[in-house]
């Protein structure tokens, strides 16, 4: 059996520097070394494996664009419910061994570490993976409500509805002609009596 990957970063300190950051800077076009330098204040090759981990965990696309999740992590309404899909995507692995992984202690998490990458518990990569994976789920909360996104297309789609019963139905037009035959008659009263009873029982209603 291969053994499985899972994201992480040395100096794992800089993904909560890297995840404050990016709720207060303004969304990048792309999420490059420079905007991490110059917009996060986070120089240095220390945080440049950074990128990568974003990357893994769904928070940037492979050209290095943000994601839908990117862009829910920074509304504080769905910030930890994005965090905790993202711990989901990016430690897949601690998920198929343990769909609760991010409630398991230190050790049990190590444990599971060890299980799923093959190293040595003693190994600096598993140490930097837990560390990783606990500086991810600090912002995570798997109560939050699964998919605010969704939840905010459908109450657009839900205000459209009511916009649409706000508006008049479409009627349906009828039109309709009457022929008159009237008699020969040159008596006015005649034509008068015909026409008052066109409008009582027709024009009227």
């Amino acid at each position: 059996m291969a053994e499985a990957r899972v994201p992480y970063v040395l100096a794992y300190g800089n993904i909560t520097k890297a995840l404050d950051g990016i709720k207060k800077a303004s969304t990048p076009e792309r999420f490059t070394q420079d905007f991490l330098a110059t917009k996060l204040a986070m120089k240095g090759g220390g945080a440049r494996p950074v990128i990568p981990f974003l990357k893994r965990i769904g928070f940037l696309n492979t050209d290095g664009s943000p994601t839908k999740l990117y862009h829910r992590f920074r509304n504080p309404a769905s910030a930890s419910a994005a965090a905790a899909e993202a711990m989901k995507i990016g430690f897949k692995p601690l998920y198929e061994v343990n769909e609760y992984a991010h409630d398991l202690n230190d050790k049990d998490l190590k444990g599971a570490v060890v299980q799923v990458t093959g190293l040595e518990e003693s190994s600096k990569v598993v140490q930097c993976v837990v560390g990783s994976f606990k500086a991810l789920r600090a912002y995570a909360d798997f109560e939050a409500s699964g998919d605010e996104s969704s939840n905010a297309d459908e109450e657009e789609g839900l205000s459209d509805r009511r916009d649409e019963r706000k508006q008049p139905p479409a009627g349906i037009n009828l039109g309709y002609t009457i022929n008159l035959q009237l008699p020969p008659t040159s008596d006015i009263a005649v034509f008068n009596a015909i026409f008052k009873s066109l409008r009582e029982h027709l024009l009227d209603q």
